[in-house]
C-alpha cells in the first residue's frame, strides 16, 4: 500500500489520501475535532509518521463509517484506539463491529457533528456536518469530485435509487457550508453549499 497523505484543509480538519490498487482509484478520509477529540471518517492504513504523530497528538474519540461501501480500517482503528465506530446499521449489513454505536438522523457525535441520512446512494449512507469555522459537510459516496466526473452526483449505477438520493441531497442545502469534504475526491474548501445548490439545479 502507498503510504498516506496527509494535509490540514482547516482548523482541526485534516484530509489524508492514498491509492488503492485493487480498485485503481484514489481513496480519502478525514480527521476532524469535535467538541469531545477526534473523529476519524472511512479511515484508510495508517502507514505514515505525520499522520502517527496526529493521533498521538488528539485524543480519539471515535471512527466513522459513511457507508457499507468504506469499512475500510475501521475496525483496526477502533480496536487500536478502544473507541466506538459509528454508523447506520446498514452500513454493517451481515456481522456488526464489537464496538458498533447505531447513528440516526440528527444525531450528533462528539457534542457538535451532525449525521445526516441520505437515502438512495449506496447502503447506509450518511453526510456529516459541522458548522464551526463558516462550515463543513463531509461525504461518503453521494457526491464525488475526481477526473472524468468532476463534482457529480454518485453516478448511477452504484446508487440505490439516485433519484431519491438527489431529493434526499437537498437537506444539504440546509447546511451552510464552506467546506466539502469527500471519500473519493478532492475538497472544496470555499462556496461549498452554492456549488452544492448549482449541481443539484442543473440535474
Amino acid at each position: 500500500m502507498p503510504e498516506t497523505q496527509i494535509q490540514p484543509v482547516s482548523p482541526g480538519i485534516w484530509v489524508c489520501q492514498t491509492y488503492d490498487h485493487a480498485i485503481k482509484t484514489d481513496l480519502w478520509s478525514t480527521a476532524i475535532q469535535a467538541e469531545s477529540g477526534l473523529f476519524l471518517i472511512d479511515p484508510i492504513p495508517l502507514n505514515n509518521d505525520q499522520f502517527i504523530g496526529l493521533l498521538a497528538s488528539h485524543p480519539i474519540a471515535g471512527v466513522i463509517v459513511s457507508n457499507a461501501n468504506h469499512q475500510r480500517s475501521a475496525a483496526e482503528f477502533s480496536d487500536r484506539f478502544s473507541v466506538p465506530i459509528f454508523a447506520r446499521a446498514a452500513a454493517f449489513p451481515s456481522s456488526k463491529p464489537a464496538r458498533f454505536s447505531a447513528v440516526t438522523d440528527g444525531y450528533k457525535m462528539g457534542g457538535d457533528l451532525e449525521v445526516i441520512q441520505i437515502q438512495g446512494a449506496a447502503p447506509g449512507e450518511i453526510a456529516l456536518y459541522q458548522s464551526a469555522d463558516g462550515g463543513t459537510v463531509i461525504v461518503g459516496d453521494a457526491l464525488i469530485n475526481f477526473d472524468p466526473y468532476g463534482f457529480a452526483l454518485l453516478p448511477k449505477k452504484y446508487c440505490e435509487n439516485q433519484k431519491q438520493m438527489r431529493s434526499a441531497l437537498h437537506k444539504l442545502l440546509n447546511k451552510p457550508a464552506a467546506r466539502m469534504l469527500f471519500a473519493h475526491g478532492m475538497p472544496i474548501l470555499s462556496d461549498a453549499t452554492e456549488r452544492l445548490r448549482q449541481l443539484l439545479d442543473s440535474q
